[in-house]
C-alpha cells in the first residue's frame, strides 16, 4: 500500500494570527477593482528605521521615451558606526532594490524599513526603484524601468562611492522577477552582469499551476484569486513571455548566484523552488509555517528576523563586504 501523501505545512499561530489580520485590513480584488483606490487604501508612511548615514529621494532616467524613475538612496554607516563613511575611500557595494506588490501595488514607502535593514545589515549602499505599476503601465514597462536602473547603477556607481562590479538585484514578489529578469536579459546582451541575485519568494510563473498554488491559494493572505488578478494587470491582455515571466525562460544558465527566501505556506512557493533547481547557481532559505510577505514583520516573527540576518550575511558574503554591519539591524 502506497503511503498518503504528507498533509500541507500549516501557518505558525503567530503567522496565522497575522496573517488573518492582513486578510481582515486588505481590500478586495477582482474585475472592476480601481488599482489606485488600493494603493491609496494600504499606503503606509515611511519606517525611517534604523536610522542610516543618509537616505535620498532622486530621480534617474528612465527607459527611452519614458519619464524620469524615482529612487531612494540608503547610505549606511561606515565603520566608526556614527558617520558616514568618508570618501575617498573604499568603494562599497551596491544592492539594487524592487518592491513587490503584484506589479500594481506599493513603492517606495511600503518597504523603506526592509531597505534601511539590508543597508545597515551588509553595509552596502541600497537603491531602491518606483518602477511603473500596472495597469496604466502594462508589460513590459517594469522590466524595462527595472533594466534602465541596472545600467544606469552600474555606470553611475563610482559616483556613489559604489564598485560596479559588486552590484547585487533584489526583490520580493514580483520586485523579484523584475530582479530575475534583469540577470537574464544582462546575460543575454552582454557587458556587465549583476554579481549575485536575491529573490525574495519571487512571482515568476502566470500559468499559476503548481502544488502550492492548490494548497495555499486561500486563507493564506495572498491568494491564487489575487495572482490572476495582478498578471492580468500586468499582462494587459497580452500573452506572457521569458521577458515578463521568467519561468518561461528556456536557458537558465550562466546566471549569478542566487539566495531564494521562500515561505513554506505560500501559493508562489513551488515556481520559486522551480526555477532555483534550473540555476547553476542556487540556495534556498525556507521559512517554515510563514505566509507571503512575512519577511517585512522581523518585529513580530523570529522567522522573519532570521531570514533578513541569511539575507544579509548571503549577501556580505557574495559583495565580499568587510568588517562588521552597523548597529541597529
Amino acid at each position: 500500500m502506497n503511503d498518503p501523501s504528507p498533509a500541507p505545512a500549516v501557518l505558525t499561530p503567530a503567522a496565522r494570527a497575522l496573517a488573518d489580520a492582513l486578510t481582515a485590513g486588505f481590500p478586495a480584488l477582482g474585475p472592476g477593482t480601481d488599482a489606485a483606490a488600493v494603493r491609496r487604501a494600504i499606503a503606509r508612511p515611511p519606517a525611517r528605521r534604523p536610522a542610516l548615514a543618509s537616505v535620498t529621494d532622486r530621480t534617474i532616467p528612465g527607459p527611452a521615451g519614458a519619464p524620469p524613475l524615482p529612487v531612494r538612496i540608503y547610505r549606511p554607516y561606515g565603520p566608526g558606526h556614527g558617520r558616514a563613511r568618508a570618501e575617498p575611500g573604499p568603494s562599497l557595494p551596491l544592492v539594487l532594490f524592487f518592491h513587490g506588490g503584484g506589479f500594481v501595488l506599493c513603492g517606495l514607502d511600503s518597504h523603506d524599513g526592509l531597505c534601511r535593514r539590508l543597508a545597515a545589515g551588509t553595509g552596502a549602499v541600497v537603491v531602491s526603484v518606483d518602477y511603473r505599476l500596472a495597469p496604466e503601465h502594462p508589460a513590459p514597462a517594469a522590466v524595462r524601468d527595472a533594466r534602465a536602473a541596472f545600467g544606469w547603477a552600474v555606470r553611475h556607481a563610482a559616483s556613489l562611492g559604489c564598485d560596479p562590479a559588486r552590484i547585487a538585484v533584489a526583490g520580493d514578489s514580483s520586485g523579484g522577477n523584475l530582479a530575475t529578469s534583469v540577470c537574464l536579459t544582462a546575460r543575454d546582451r552582454g557587458g556587465s552582469r549583476p554579481a549575485a541575485q536575491l529573490l525574495i519568494y519571487p512571482a515568476l510563473d502566470p500559468r499559476l499551476d503548481t502544488a502550492s498554488m492548490r494548497d495555499f491559494g486561500t486563507g493564506h493572505f495572498l491568494t491564487a484569486a489575487a495572482m490572476r488578478w495582478y498578471w492580468q494587470q500586468y499582462l494587459g491582455g497580452a500573452e506572457p513571455t521569458a521577458e515578463v515571466a521568467p519561468a518561461l525562460a528556456e536557458d537558465t544558465g550562466g546566471l549569478p548566484p542566487a539566495l531564494l527566501v521562500e515561505a513554506e505556506c505560500d501559493p508562489l512557493r513551488d515556481e520559486g523552488r522551480a526555477y532555483a533547481a534550473r540555476l547553476d547557481r542556487a540556495e534556498i532559505h525556507r521559512a517554515r509555517g510563514m505566509f507571503h510577505g512575512f519577511i517585512d514583520f522581523a518585529d513580530e516573527l523570529p522567522e522573519a528576523a532570521a531570514a533578513q540576518e541569511r539575507a544579509v550575511a548571503w549577501l556580505r558574503e557574495r559583495l565580499g563586504v568587510d568588517g562588521t554591519p552597523a548597529p541597529g539591524t
